[in-house]
């Protein structure tokens, strides 16, 4: 059998299935390499307490499969009627749960995977990859190669004495192991206060820390940021309960008479230092992607930190072609900006991904719906679309919809990468994104003004309309926010985006494009 292939994933996590399965239905040359014995391993060990933080909403009082995406953070994207929610009705799963989900999603579908193939190194020889597998001569090559393998190693940050410490991936999850110990955990995310929440019981005092102060995910609207599901310990830290929040650089962390002595140099408290000793020390500081797995030769550059590949804006790897990332790696476009780091989020653009993938290298359009044009059929679209899409709402301000308005017809593309450019378009364009607005204040006391026309001071999620000649920008359009997410109303809705789409397309005809923009 031959093992070249027009495309290989590496991985069988979420990511990998998800393009997997449009592959296998679009009839792609394809093949899935997997270390493990099975689908979605990572999921077996992480997060370490076995509770997941993606919610699995499954009464919603709504029937159309679609709009539950809204609240499904879990399930993968097919025709089916085939989602995690036939497994579990908790709100926080059980990890093991999903590895189940993801395996009968691999059989459901007979995706194509080879398990218990450990890549051990990529290379790149005249456009195609070359692929070896770990105690095996066996090897695969490729034209278009896609990792994905989520961010396997720990971030380990650059601190003396760091090498002395325990790490959230080995560290024991027994509670009874830490009785009456002081414990420092590093890191202030979910990891983090994952560790700390689970000790609370047994020792004598926790410390966690990090130089930021911590980040709640109900003020960024960052997903990956603290969770109320994770943040019990804030409780014992305010209500003077031992425990503590510190916002301090680790200096270093000497080891001596099995006790750790940190020195610790504030940020709020005019440059203090001291020296704090502790039982035990925990690093909880994250992970990165794995570089170790691509010859020097093709190695992808990276960003943030080395954690993540830096992408182009379709999520091919800046500095090598054809290398593309799938997943969690997804998430160096706008880094903490977008939910791409997780399955509610990265599940769309990998369905974007197998579109434009099929664009750049089979020839085939993007999809795209066809409509007169008209102002009625415009906003009838943009309304079908923000009371319906998913894809806009999990990625809020960076999928995008887009209307390529024609002399005689509209075409509708959808869920399109922020800052990816169509080729060949009209003279006018229409985007289309769900989005937040800012707040400096409190989160639960925000002052709203109901007036349509002071929409774009809307804090909660809402759709914002762009309205394009050529390359510029012409105006923008916020809609008013709605407590149910329904932009229906015939007044503060239909009747206000319909306004604006008459009034920007009849300037349009009025106006010749400017020589700038063409």
């Amino acid at each position: 059998m031959s093992n070249k292939f027009d495309y290989i994933i590496v991985g069988a996590g979420p990511a990998g299935l998800q393009l997997a399965y449009y592959m296998q239905k679009n009839n792609i040359n394809y093949k899935i390499i997997e270390s493990g014995e099975e689908s979605g391993t990572s999921f077996k060990r992480y997060p370490r307490h076995g509770k997941l933080i993606s919610i699995n909403k499954v009464y919603t009082g709504i029937d159309d499969p679609e709009v539950n995406l809204r609240w499904d953070w879990n399930s993968l994207l097919c025709e089916d009627d085939f989602s995690f929610k036939q497994y579990t009705d908790s709100y926080f799963p059980d990890a093991s749960d999903l590895v189940t989900y993801f395996n009968d999603f691999s059989s459901r579908f007979s995706l194509d995977i080879d398990y218990k193939k450990k890549v051990e190194n990529i290379k790149k020889i005249d456009d195609v990859f070359h692929i070896s597998v770990e105690s095996s001569n066996e090897k695969y090559e490729c034209n278009h190669l896609v990792i994905a393998t989520g961010v396997s190693k720990p971030f380990i940050p650059d601190i003396p004495g760091i090498e002395h410490t325990e790490n959230y991936t080995q560290v024991s999850v027994d509670k009874k192991d830490f009785i009456n110990q002081k414990v420092l955990v590093l890191g202030k995310g979910n990891s983090a206060f994952e560790t700390a929440d689970n000790l609370v019981d047994t020792t004598a005092l926790i410390h966690v820390c990090s130089p930021s102060s911590v980040k709640l995910a109900w003020q960024t609207h960052y997903v990956g940021n603290l969770r109320a599901v994770n943040n019990n310990f804030l409780d014992t830290y305010q209500l003077k309960s031992q425990n503590a929040l510190l916002d301090a650089e680790i200096e270093k962390i000497e080891k001596s008479n099995d006790q750790y002595h940190v020195t610790v140099k504030y940020n709020h408290a005019s440059g203090e230092e001291e020296v704090l000793v502790y039982d035990r020390v925990i690093v909880c500081t994250g992970f990165k992607f794995d570089t170790d797995l691509f010859d020097s030769q093709c190695q992808p550059d990276t960003v943030v930190d080395g954690r993540f590949p830096k992408l182009n804006a379709d999520w091919e790897s800046s500095n090598i072609s054809q290398l593309y990332f799938a997943g969690t790696l997804m998430q160096g476009n706008f880094y903490k900006k977008t939910t791409s780091g997780f399955i509610h989020g990265f599940r769309y653009n990998v369905r974007s991904l197998f579109h434009l993938l099929q664009e750049k290298n089979a020839g085939v359009s993007l999809p795209h719906s066809v409509f007169d044009h008209n102002v009625q059929a415009i906003t009838d679209e943009i309304l079908k679309r923000i009371n319906r899409s998913s894809a806009l709402w999990q990625q809020f301000g960076y999928l995008i919809d887009m209307i390529d308005v024609g002399d005689t017809d509209c075409r509708y593309y959808t869920e399109l990468p922020k800052n990816y450019s169509l080729t060949q378009l009209g003279d006018i364009k229409i985007t289309l994104s769900l989005e937040f607005g800012s707040t400096a204040g409190d989160v639960f006391s925000v002052e709203r003004d109901p007036d349509p026309k002071k929409a774009d001071e809307s804090f909660f999620l809402h759709p914002v309309i762009r309205f394009y000649r050529g390359d510029d920008l012409i105006d923008v359009l916020h809609l008013a926010e709605d407590l149910y997410g329904e932009w229906t109303d015939s007044v503060r809705h239909v009747q206000v985006l319909s306004d604006f789409i008459t009034e920007k397309m009849a300037h349009a005809a009025s106006q010749p494009l400017s020589s700038k923009a063409q």
